[in-house]
């Protein structure tokens, strides 16, 4: 977008410059706002580092919550852009769902408006100026600091610092710039100015990337009458209109949700411009009498025009709040999702690689994904499927009725469900640059080891496959049902890990669960061995196939082990769950007792 515009602005700019030395000190005013806004967002980036994700998790269970959330959010950080791209973020990680995604966008319309507020208010009647050299020292001497913490708030000082500082210069230079230039002059009344300058409004904002500077300069102008007012609402609509092509960028790179969520805030914001634009009579009128109310003066265009900012963005909110769950249904028709290729990574976009925690959430997603195709791949080895695996006896009477041999690829396999989707996992981490002092990057590296749980488990299965495929239709009984035996262990393995899940969601005890599994795998092995032994020694089966049986009962176990592994960061992914869980001596001490019973 920027690339388009530049070869049109340079001239454009450097055409100002010669012109007039007060256009100079407008554009450098703009260019240090903006420049404060960007270093306002690089402060606050410094703290999604899992405390903005874990709030906004909390605080967008229901719409109008979203909504608090949305506009608490823009009006700390003074920057709807950034909330548009964090949201879209979130939505693409799977952290919220659409429904929260626009009521965030809601509040945001509504909090970007304090901005306004703040130009109109003290921007313009007060000298800021002094106030920004404090904030832009403190916030430099923060920055070179090397606490991520404290580096963001210096960004943030200083942010606050520049954009005072660009109010500033904005606000002097304006007020001598009608020695040269008399903007003024160039007022359009009736629907054609209302029209031209809503266009100038939105493409002012498409350029600049930011609607608090249209604002700024629209408030700059309207107060030292080189605008009407009339035009400055226009204006006003124009950049409300203009601040979704951030969102529409940034969802280029989204999932289909973050698309579906772009629609939605140009759909909003257009939508109630239109509005504006048919009663902007009754609007004005309105603004005048609510002015009037709060004891702003007549001719105090300034903070009139603050007034109408967030007038029209409360009437979006209120013309669309209520149709928000048909809004859903009707993107969700527009925005067909494809139906998605198990074979693909479905939930690594790169728009959520600024924010560490949707980073992680994203791995998880894409990790659990995986892991279904890799118990896809392992339960066809035995010529079972997941819909197999009601009960105990229902899986044993499965696998005693596949009396021919299964012919499955697991290579095949490998190269379709695993391959790419494992590659992609790795290398989205890698592109991850945390510090590795952040607890996200812990929780990558579990991720990545769970991942490289799963691949072994399918190696494992691989190994296992060539004696359980051929022993299973020799003649030796024995031998048969100690292949239907190892098939039963891992299928009905399987099945636990999902009762472990399932109670996960539920809150229903699952470290218990998984300390039971994790002794059952130990519990297991022994009793398989110790069968294999009796077999050999009563001579019901060759040494040969006793030696297979051991070899494969170990690929058993380290299957099991994988799996339960994988399961475990993937499903019970809380630092403080995966502290409670049994250790090595307790596992053991749980299989001695099983084992004691079972002699008894």
């Amino acid at each position: 977008m920027h690339k388009i515009f530049l070869p049109v602005l340079i001239p454009l700019l450097s055409y100002g410059f010669w012109l007039s030395a007060e256009f100079k000190g407008i554009a450098a005013g703009v260019a240090i706002f903006l420049f404060g806004m960007l270093s306002l967002e690089q402060g606050f980036k410094a703290f999604t580092g899992g405390l903005l994700e874990r709030i906004l998790q909390k605080t967008t269970n229901t719409t109008w919550k979203s909504f608090g959330f949305g506009f608490v959010a823009s009006a700390l950080m003074q920057s709807s852009s950034l909330v548009s791209v964090i949201t879209i973020s979130f939505l693409s990680a799977g952290l919220i769902d659409l429904i929260a995604g626009i009521g965030i966008v809601f509040g945001s319309n509504l909090g970007t408006t304090t901005g306004a507020w703040l130009i109109a208010g003290l921007g313009l009647k007060v000298d800021i100026a002094t106030y920004a050299m404090p904030l832009l020292v403190f916030g430099v001497l923060c920055v070179f600091q090397n606490s991520k913490q404290v580096k963001g708030i210096g960004y943030i000082l200083s942010g606050l610092g520049f954009l005072l500082l660009g109010i500033h210069y904005m606000k002097e230079n304006f007020e001598t710039f009608e020695n040269t230039i008399n903007l003024s002059s160039y007022a359009m009344p009736g629907i054609k100015g209302l029209l031209t300058y809503t266009a100038v409004g939105a493409i002012a904002t498409v350029i600049m990337q930011s609607s608090h500077a249209t604002m700024l300069l629209t408030i700059t102008a309207v107060s030292v009458h080189q605008i009407t007012y009339d035009n400055a609402l226009a204006l006003a609509i124009g950049s409300n209109i203009g601040t979704t092509i951030t969102a529409i960028i940034a969802a280029f790179g989204a999932n289909i949700q973050g698309k579906r969520l772009a629609a939605s805030h140009l759909f909003i914001n257009l939508g109630t411009g239109i509005v504006v634009l048919i009663f902007i009579g009754q609007f004005s009128a309105a603004v005048d009498i609510i002015s009037a109310a709060l004891g702003i003066a007549d001719s105090d265009n300034a903070m009139k025009l603050a007034t109408f900012h967030s007038l029209f963005n409360f009437t979006g909110i209120m013309m669309f709040i209520p149709f928000i769950n048909r809004q859903v249904l009707w993107l969700e028709k527009i925005f067909i999702e494809k139906r998605t290729n198990i074979f693909k990574p479905k939930y690594l976009d790169s728009v959520t690689m600024d924010f560490p925690e949707t980073v992680v959430e994203s791995v998880r997603l894409e990790s659990i994904h995986l892991y279904e195709n890799a118990t896809h791949i392992i339960l066809n080895t035995f010529g079972l499927h997941k819909r197999d695996l009601k009960n105990s006896d229902w899986i044993k009477q499965r696998i005693g009725q596949n009396k021919y041999p299964i012919e499955y690829d697991i290579d095949a396999s490998y190269e379709k469900r695993i391959k790419g989707i494992y590659s992609a996992i790795i290398a989205f981490i890698s592109q991850a640059t945390f510090s590795w002092e952040m607890d996200q990057s812990s929780k990558l590296s579990w991720l990545r080891e769970a991942n490289k749980h799963l691949v072994e488990a399918i190696k494992d299965t691989k190994h296992l496959q060539k004696n359980w495929t051929r022993f299973r239709t020799s003649n030796n009984k024995a031998a048969i049902n100690e292949y239907n035996e190892i098939a039963y262990q891992i299928a009905w393995h399987i099945q636990q890990i999902e009762t472990f899940r399932h109670d996960i969601d539920n809150n229903e005890a699952p470290l218990l669960s998984l300390g039971a599994l994790k002794a059952s795998i130990e519990n297991d092995d022994m009793q398989l061995n110790r069968a294999i032994e009796v077999l050999i020694r009563e001579r019901t089966i060759r040494p040969e196939t006793g030696s297979s049986l051991i070899n494969d009962s170990a690929y058993t176990h380290s299957i099991k082990k994988n799996l339960l592994r994988a399961a475990e960061t993937l499903f019970l992914h809380s630092s403080a769950g995966q502290q409670l869980t049994l250790n090595e001596a307790e596992i053991n001490t749980a299989v001695q007792t099983v084992h004691t019973s079972n002699d008894g």
